[in-house]
């Protein structure tokens, strides 16, 4: 008996279905994102905590200290000369001040000391005066004196205020202190600091301080 023929198969495959495959492109994986989300993350919170404790730190040190501004004071000036010819001023002012250090643990140690004297904001005379280191709740006194000439060029409208000022007998002067200062906490010193002290005068001239009254006491203002 002939055997049976198989039919012809035309190349389909009849076996259990094959997977899809499916490509995957290189690039970031969720891994990586997810990583440096983590590395913000606690940067930002080591931030926050350095920013808390140095507030905590000032905090307790203000409450420790309770630091006050050093308060300076002009309580004296004598104006002998003022003159100006042409352009040149002639000028003989002497003055006296007070520094009162209000603090009970902080020292102050001025390491130089710079005064200079303005007229309509062009300075006519500078010196130098010493060193010194002042204590707690203390009070010393500082007395700066500008004597000479000094080439002034004052437009019209100074020029029209000088002669003003002259007739009245009394002058505005700017007396400015520049600084360099260190604070003494305990045995702890800090790093130099340079704040700067403006006076803004009303000076009588000698001659006229019994028409034009004497000189009131002018607190200055201190700037850091």
């Amino acid at each position: 008996m002939a055997e049976a023929k198989q039919p012809h198969l035309n190349g389909a495959y009849y076996g259990p279905p094959i997977p899809p495959q499916t490509y995957h492109r290189p690039g970031r994986g969720p891994g990586l994102c997810c990583c440096g989300c983590c590395l913000l993350n606690c940067l930002l919170k080591i931030i926050f905590s350095i920013v808390l404790v140095l507030g905590i730190i000032v905090l307790v040190f203000w409450l420790v200290l309770r630091p006050n501004k050093i308060k300076f004071y002009v309580v004296d000036a004598s104006l002998t000369e003022f003159n100006l010819t042409g352009n040149t001023l002639s000028y003989d002012l002497a003055l006296n001040m007070t520094i009162r250090n209000p603090n009970k643990k902080i020292g102050v140690y001025y390491d130089r000391i710079e005064a200079r004297a303005y007229y309509d904001d062009i300075m006519f005379g500078s010196t130098t005066l010493s060193p010194f280191y002042q204590g707690h709740k203390n009070t010393s006194m500082l007395s700066p004196s500008f004597k000479g000439d000094s080439q002034m060029s004052l437009d019209s409208q100074a020029l029209s205020e000088y002669k003003t000022e002259t007739s009245s007998g009394e002058y505005y002067v700017d007396v400015k202190l520049y600084l360099r200062v260190r604070f003494k906490i305990g045995k702890v010193k800090t790093s130099h600091m340079k704040p700067k002290v403006k006076c803004d005068l009303k000076v009588p001239l000698v001659s006229n301080r019994n028409s034009a009254g004497g000189f009131d006491t002018t607190k200055c203002h201190l700037d850091f």
